[in-house]
């Protein structure tokens, strides 16, 4: 076989690989609900919303409030070089630019939509940011010294280009990764997790990334059938100069490429399909995980509450019965200790502990409102991710194998049918 078919199946082969990644990331993304922050639970979660932070950072090259930024100074050269070849001296032009400086602010920041706000740890993440500053100078200009080396590399052109690229506070953004437990507080966040197959943080629309995906996938199975049909067309040239090409070759080269792209299709599909059904298992798994945390925690959170009631009403009719007796002045009873006793029984009395009873009924009530949205996010976000399943087991070409693999329409979790009854809440009166 001529080297030039080996290299052109070679070549068309690693194109196949960077199209089905792109196939799978897209699959993914279009296959994935969107959780509210309150919502995100362990596991992959899909957010949007915007970029917030308590300590706004302030970038380096334009000077805009944003919570993450990066930027580098590339300074351009040139030089002649001179070889000693079999024809003699030769010299050649080269030129390029080289990196002089850079660096990467990638702080942990916040997400914020309507239900609350969750924490984003961004180092590890696929960034797609805005680029905010890009200005290619010479020596005399003022930020060619000011932001960059004050020391230029050999061969200098004395030309200097500065980009930044930032996620500018209050920006909107879709984002993509693991959710995990934070280690300081009971709360969830999103950070890199080598066993997720996506971390991305992006400015873009998820349609935009959906749209650039598919013609990332596109792009690479065009350019991997060239490859092979090239290759084989180089073959012919070198192998029979001068003859005319024949067309089973270009036949045989297209039809094994395109076999090798139906093996991957189905490779690709049977892999989502199986981990969204994972994921619809999940779902439910969440909503059976928020109920059982109502039915531990809201009984426990009402014996506390119920029991400070009722100490604090205690407190308050001895309190009550301590002011009456300040009104009189008891029978028989007369003289200097009297006197001497009664301003500190009243400062006694009048000095009470502050009661906190009201303030603990409204935190139950806060803390009831808080489970239920929970429980109701989970829900829908089970219904959203079964609605998905459904859906790639009903289109076309998904559905055949989808009745090759034996997988069945999951069930709607419709409310009349929610067979967990609600919490009651029954509290004793104050009397």
């Amino acid at each position: 076989m001529n080297i030039s078919v080996i290299i052109g199946c070679v070549i068309a082969l690693l194109c196949v690989l960077m199209a089905f990644r792109f196939l799978r990331k897209k699959r993914l993304i279009d296959d994935m609900p969107t959780s509210k922050t309150l919502g995100v639970f362990i596991g992959l979660a899909e957010l949007k919303g915007r970029a917030e932070s308590d300590q706004p950072l302030t970038s380096y090259l334009a000077a805009k409030q944003c919570v993450l930024y990066s930027w580098k100074v590339e300074e351009h050269w040139s030089r002649t070089v001179t070889t000693m070849t079999s024809k003699g001296m030769q010299t050649r032009h080269e030129s390029g630019w080289t990196t002089v400086a850079k660096n990467d602010v990638l702080p942990p920041f916040y997400l914020k939509d309507d239900m609350g706000i969750i924490r984003i740890v961004p180092q590890g993440a696929e960034i797609q940011d805005l680029q905010i500053f890009s200005k290619t100078c010479k020596h005399a200009d003022p930020l060619y010294f000011s932001k960059g080396p004050l020391q230029e590399i050999a061969n200098s052109d004395h030309e200097r280009r500065f980009v930044e690229t930032a996620i500018l506070l209050h920006s909107n953004l879709y984002v993509m990764g693991q959710a995990r437990e934070r280690a300081d507080m009971v709360a969830a966040e999103i950070a890199k997790d080598k066993k997720a197959p996506i971390f991305l943080i992006s400015t873009r629309t998820e349609k935009q990334i959906s749209s650039s995906l598919g013609g990332g996938f596109w792009g690479w199975m065009i350019a991997g059938l060239l490859a092979a049909v090239g290759g084989v067309w180089i073959g012919n040239l070198v192998l029979n100069p001068g003859m005319p090409q024949a067309w089973p070759p270009f036949v045989i080269a297209a039809g094994g490429y395109l076999l090798i792209i139906a093996l991957g299709w189905v490779w690709t599909v049977f892999n989502s399909l199986v981990n969204l059904q994972q994921r619809v298992k999940q779902g439910w798994s969440q909503v059976d995980i928020q109920l059982k945390r109502r039915n531990d925690l809201i009984p426990n959170l009402v014996q506390v509450v119920e029991g400070y009631a009722a100490h604090e009403q205690g407190l308050q009719e001895l309190v009550t019965k301590l002011r009456g007796q300040l009104s009189a002045t008891p029978p028989g009873v007369e003289g200097p200790d009297y006197a001497g006793f009664m301003p500190t029984f009243r400062v006694v009395v009048e000095n009470y502990p502050d009661l906190k009873a009201s303030e603990l009924f409204l935190k139950l009530q806060n803390e009831l409102t808080d489970t239920e949205q929970r429980i109701a996010l989970a829900r829908d976000y089970y219904n959203q991710i079964v609605t998905f399943y459904n859906t790639r087991l009903e289109v076309v070409p998904d559905t055949f194998l989808a009745k090759m693999m034996g997988l069945k329409a999951a069930t709607l979790m419709e409310a009349a049918d929610f067979e967990r009854a609600p919490m009651v809440v029954h509290l004793v009166s104050e009397s």
